[in-house]
């Protein structure tokens, strides 16, 4: 972490109000969290009793997608939305796969700032950093990211469960050109790896959970299926398509988690042409 980073990242985490990395955080069963976080988790738990399953999914394919994308050669990731950091985190299944990974994570939540330190303990030959910056601010993270990762490379951009906190609106968030624009800056065979919360699975419990995350002052989003594909548009997506979290090129314990239950959130991998 650069002095700059230090010195841009906001003073004072504020515990008035929950934040969606720390309510993911106690879903996972971490301790970093505030009292504001456990009760707005405990709310939509109580309403939506797949989120525990869905928290421990998505990890799962997070850990899948990045040891896929460093088996085919790539060397670069870039993951947004980092979160509180849970082992094992995404530079130990690139760099475990290729010690020389180059990987840049990036948060808009202070109390990630001060887990970057635990976040940066990579292999001797690879690197690890951390930038605070918003994905909404393309360029100053673009810009961050660029001290550590060369552009003109193939990266693996990862935004895993982040999607469904930003809106379409093209006055606000506008996601699906955000995401459009991050895919144009990045090289040619770079990937897209994504997770999103979909209604279309448990309809009545994501909009109940919706609603809590909405009334916490938090703007939830899930998406359909249709809606969930728009953000591969122009990408050569990889098999098996856009498909149930636990579905994407499952292992043995994402096998055992299907079994659970349903898990309202899809997935997808894609190439840049």
């Amino acid at each position: 972490m650069t002095g700059s980073e230090a010195e841009q990242a906001p003073a004072r985490i504020d515990t008035s109000r929950p934040h969606p990395a720390r309510v993911y955080d106690w879903w996972l069963g971490g301790k970093d969290n505030y009292p504001v976080d456990e009760e707005l988790a405990r709310r939509i738990l109580a309403v939506d009793g797949t989120v525990l399953r869905g928290a421990r999914a998505n990890r799962r394919f997070m850990q899948r997608a990045v040891r896929t994308a460093s088996e085919a050669g790539i060397r670069q990731f870039l993951d947004i939305g980092t979160g509180i950091p849970t082992q094992p985190n995404l530079h130990q299944v690139a760099q475990g796969v290729a010690p020389e990974s180059k990987v840049v994570y990036a948060d808009n939540d202070p109390i990630v700032l001060r887990h970057a330190e635990a976040l940066l303990h990579g292999s001797a030959e690879g690197t690890t950093r951390y930038a605070h910056a918003d994905v909404r601010d393309l360029d100053t993270l673009l810009h961050r990211a660029a001290d550590t990762l060369d552009l003109t490379q193939p990266v693996a951009l990862s935004l895993v469960a982040l999607t469904h906190y930003l809106s379409d609106d093209p006055a606000g968030d506008d996601v699906h050109g955000l995401l459009k624009k991050y895919v144009a800056a990045l090289a040619p065979g770079s990937w897209l790896i994504l997770s999103q919360v979909t209604p279309d699975l448990n309809p009545a419990a994501i909009e109940k959970a919706a609603g809590n995350f909405r009334r916490s002052g938090t703007p939830f989003y899930p998406r359909s299926l249709a809606e969930f594909a728009r953000f591969f548009e122009g990408l050569e997506l990889l098999g098996p398509g856009v498909i149930p979290v636990s579905g994407w090129r499952p292992e043995p314990e994402d096998v055992a988690v299907q079994a659970e239950g349903i898990v309202p959130v899809y997935a997808g991998v894609a190439r840049k042409p």
